[in-house]
């Protein structure tokens, strides 16, 4: 039943939500959401086959993978939203095809536009959704991975200390002992060895904890004292101190945020080229969903022995040249081979150009062109 409400002044009821509509609007918020878990879950799982591996490894720790798993369904959701919509689209509107349906509204005088009315009708909140997604949430989980990243790089010689063990490091050059270590990281009953040069240095110290300082990662050991000479020689020095840092790392990890981590407010005062491709990209993904949603309408079309997926090779082709372009256009707005003006405007208006023409030779340019005057008229 369609929901009607009678204007004031009119003889006719204005339909605000037609069969037709709530029809398309269903299939395609159904088949949307199952082809976007389904990519999500292919992607996510490669993703997180690699994480798994970090772990084991000890470069990440396993409190992070599912903060990191999460932020990833976050970006991924993002980056194929349009892919699914296109898709989507194309599946839904093929079957109508295949199974006479836009037959049956043809013959009742509806048009294209009638059913880019359903299409529109769910695009609107997702094109909401993608703004939301590409302009803040992703850049935000981005920004949130790199920095549980960095994070677990940083403490990854900590995880591969354990109580009771011997530790090698710089090839057998420090050997590290500690008998306890607290929920802090703070260790207790430390023993290091260490050479310099053709010296070999013994420190034993009460605790000890790693911190970042200029030229690495060190070791810093409390209350201790230390022994160091040469083997076989009589030149021995030893000493007590209350704090004493040993290096183990030469190149400390710095955090330095990409583009696609940075958040949008400060991209859009930027200046610098890389940043105004990115503003660009992030503002693509909901106009790209768009403009894919419009241009599937004529390619859902297929020969009535080509089966509901018979224009999906051509549709995949478009869609795949179309993503190819993309990153092709990124990289020249920072390379200043396309003026950072023209963006992706002329992908863009390429895409509509495509979608009316395949609108004319699917529906006639006079059939197009007197559905429209219809339209106003209404």
């Amino acid at each position: 039943m369609s929901i009607e409400r009678t204007i004031h002044g009119a003889g006719r009821p204005f339909r605000l939500l037609a069969v037709l509509d709530k029809m398309i609007l269903v299939d395609l918020m159904k088949t949307v959401s199952a082809i976007l878990l389904v990519l999500v879950i292919i992607i996510v799982s490669q993703k997180f086959i690699k994480m798994l591996a970090q772990a084991i490894e000890g470069n990440i720790a396993n409190d992070t993978v599912f903060l990191l798993l999460g932020l990833k369904i976050v970006i991924v959701t993002t980056s194929f939203l349009p892919a699914a919509i296109f898709m989507a689209v194309l599946i839904v509107l093929g079957r109508m095809h295949q199974e006479q349906e836009i037959a049956a509204i043809s013959s009742a005088g509806g048009g294209p536009f009638l059913l880019y009315r359903g299409i529109f009708l769910l695009m609107l909140p997702l094109t909401l959704l993608s703004i939301g997604l590409s302009m803040y949430a992703a850049p935000w989980a981005e920004e949130k991975t790199q920095e549980l990243m960095h994070h677990d790089r940083e403490n990854a010689d900590i995880r591969g200390i354990s109580a009771g063990r011997f530790s090698e490091y710089s090839n057998g050059e420090l050997i590290f002992y500690t008998e306890k270590i607290d929920a802090d990281g703070r260790m207790q009953k430390v023993f290091l060895q260490n050479r310099e040069g053709d010296k070999t240095g013994v420190v034993n110290a009460e605790f000890a904890r790693l911190k970042i300082l200029p030229g690495g990662m060190y070791l810093v050991l409390e209350n201790g004292e230390r022994v160091m000479g040469a083997a076989g020689q009589k030149d021995f020095t030893l000493e007590t101190f209350r704090e004493y840092a040993v290096l183990i790392e030469k190149n400390a990890t710095t955090l330095s945020l990409n583009s696609q981590a940075v958040p949008t407010a400060v991209l859009w005062a930027s200046t610098e080229l890389r940043d105004i491709a990115e503003i660009q990209n992030r503002l693509n993904t909901p106009v790209g969903a768009l403009l894919l949603a419009f241009l599937a309408l004529p390619l859902a079309k297929s020969s009535p022995r080509g089966g509901i997926y018979g224009s999906l090779l051509i549709a995949f082709g478009i869609y795949f040249a179309y993503g190819n372009l993309q990153r092709l256009n990124f990289s020249w707005v920072i390379a200043g081979t396309i003026p950072s003006w023209l963006g992706y405007f002329w992908l863009n208006g390429l895409l509509l150009i495509i979608g009316v023409l395949l609108l004319m030779h699917t529906y006639g340019w006079r059939w197009l062109l007197q559905n429209i005057k219809e339209g106003w008229q209404r």
